[in-house]
């Protein structure tokens, strides 16, 4: 079996001098549009933190294969091959960044070993929080980390005391918003302590893999919200998996993740899908 920890250094790197990059840009004047709606935001920010992050990685390993959140968006195949894949999200939490609000990460993740088209073995992930310098890293079979002291998910098992975690999605026409704010009202109901939204979901699944909150859950993320912190969760002792229950799928735009299989289990039995399609599919 490969050793992969030499992409792990390097995505950390990376990360910390994309991280610079977002921190210097969020001081200046940001040229802002938009890609699917009105509310799925980017700036001139995101491609340039991108093609940093991808001409780095590709000058070091020219033989990999790369998915970016950008330049998904401009047109290239989100696909997953057999060559050893980096998964990258330049800036998530853009609408934070264009205000910015606090919650902003760089998000590294890589996956080797193509079992199935959705089921990647995702190897190692590394998220940068831009704003407060918090890094957080993972290598499958060697333990998370944030900042380099060992991560480990809340084990409660007790829905009743859970903080549950979500994203809105960039869908917001009468009929999703109805189905999202039915789910969330579920899950205030069951009782629980709580639902947060806070912009990212990379730092929101992290706040799982640090035991902060309990739970998460989201319909509309993508494959490069996920793949980072889905390595990070599971060396934490958390638990990532579909919507459905199923084993996850990396290209599905849904997940549900949390410290125990219990409540994962409850969460999912909650929800009520939204269509967003497929990574793979677009």
């Amino acid at each position: 079996m490969e050793d992969w920890s030499h992409c792990l250094d390097v995505a950390v790197q990376i990360a910390l001098r994309a991280g610079q990059v977002v921190q210097s840009a969020v001081k200046q004047e940001k040229q802002v549009s938009s890609k699917s709606t009105p509310t799925d935001l980017v700036t001139e920010a995101d491609h340039q933190v991108e093609e940093l992050i991808i001409s780095t990685l590709r000058e070091k390993y020219p033989s990999h294969g790369f998915i970016g959140e950008e330049s998904s968006a401009a047109g290239v195949t989100c696909e997953l091959t057999d060559d050893p894949t980096w998964i990258i999200d330049p800036i998530d939490g853009t609408c934070n960044f264009v205000h910015s609000f606090p919650m902003v990460a760089v998000s590294i993740g890589f996956a080797v070993r193509k079992e199935k088209i959705s089921a990647p073995q995702l190897e190692l992930g590394v998220i940068y929080h831009c704003f407060d310098g918090t890094l957080y890293t993972a290598r499958k079979g060697h333990g998370a980390f944030c900042n380099g002291v060992r991560l480990q998910v809340s084990k409660e098992k007790d829905v009743s005391k859970a903080l549950i975690l979500t994203e809105i999605g960039a869908k917001r026409d009468p009929a999703t918003l109805d189905i999202f704010l039915g789910n969330m009202k579920k899950l205030l109901s069951a009782p629980t302590h709580g639902v947060r939204i806070i912009g990212s979901s990379t730092l929101a699944l992290c706040h799982i893999a640090s035991g902060a909150a309990e739970a998460y859950y989201q319909y509309g993320l993508h494959c490069w919200d996920i793949a980072a912190a889905a390595v990070i969760i599971r060396e934490a002792g958390g638990y990532v998996i579909d919507t459905t229950g199923g084993p996850l799928d990396l290209m599905s735009r849904r997940v549900v993740a949390a410290g125990t299989r219990q409540i994962a289990d409850y969460v999912v039995k909650q929800l009520q899908p939204i269509n967003y399609g497929r990574d793979d599919l677009t």
